[in-house]
C-alpha cells in the first residue's frame, strides 16, 4: 500500500471519529474572510469548547457516505470549514451566528449542519443558534411543571378566603343586630 493512501485512510478515520464524537457540526463557507477575522473566530470557538477545522471535501465525502449523511453531498462545494461541538450541541451555531452579527462579516455563510446524526439546512442552524441557553430552557420547563401546583394552591386559598369572608360577614351581621 502506498504511503499517500495510508495517510488518506488515516485522515478519513480521524474525520469519522470527529463526526461520531460530535453532538453537532456546523459547516461554513469562509471565502473572503481575512486572517484577523479567522483568528477572532477561532478564539471564540475555543472559548466555547468547539473545534474549528478546515477539511478536504473529498475526504469528508467518504466519511458522510459511510455514515449515511448523503444529504450533505451538495453542501461540500467550494471551501468548507467545520465546527464540531462535543459538549454543547448549540455552541457551534451560536458562535457562528454571534460572530456574523457582531462583526457584520458577510463572508462567512452557513452551509448546513448535523445535530445528533440528522442533517439540517442553514435555516435549521439559525433556529438552533436562536435557542436560549440551556439554563433558561430548564428554568422555563421547571416553571411549567410548577404552574399547575401554584394554580391549585391559589384555588384552595381562594376557597378558604371566601369561607373566612363569609364567616366575617355573618359575625358583622350578628354584631349589628
Amino acid at each position: 500500500m502506498s504511503k499517500n493512501l495510508e495517510l488518506k485512510q488515516q485522515a478519513v478515520a480521524e474525520i469519522k471519529e470527529r463526526f461520531e464524537k460530535a453532538k453537532s457540526v456546523v459547516i461554513v463557507d469562509y471565502r473572503g474572510i481575512n486572517v484577523e477575522q479567522v483568528t477572532e473566530l477561532r478564539k471564540q470557538f475555543r472559548a466555547a469548547g468547539v473545534e474549528y477545522v478546515v477539511l478536504k471535501n473529498t475526504l469528508v465525502r467518504r466519511v458522510i457516505d459511510e455514515m449515511g449523511l448523503s444529504a450533505l453531498d451538495g453542501v461540500l462545494e467550494g471551501p468548507s470549514a467545520f465546527a464540531f461541538g462535543y459538549a454543547d450541541p448549540v455552541a457551534p451555531a451560536k458562535v457562528v451566528s454571534d460572530f456574523v452579527s457582531k462583526t457584520k462579516c458577510e463572508h462567512i455563510t452557513v452551509k448546513a449542519g448535523v445535530v445528533d446524526g440528522e442533517v439540517i439546512d442553514a435555516a435549521g442552524v439559525k433556529v438552533l443558534a436562536d435557542l436560549p441557553p440551556k439554563e433558561v430552557l430548564i428554568a422555563k420547563m421547571l416553571g411549567s411543571f410548577n404552574a399547575p401546583i401554584t394554580n391549585f394552591v391559589g384555588v384552595l386559598s381562594a376557597t378558604l378566603r371566601s369561607l373566612v369572608y363569609a364567616i366575617d360577614a355573618i359575625r358583622k351581621q350578628k354584631e349589628g343586630e
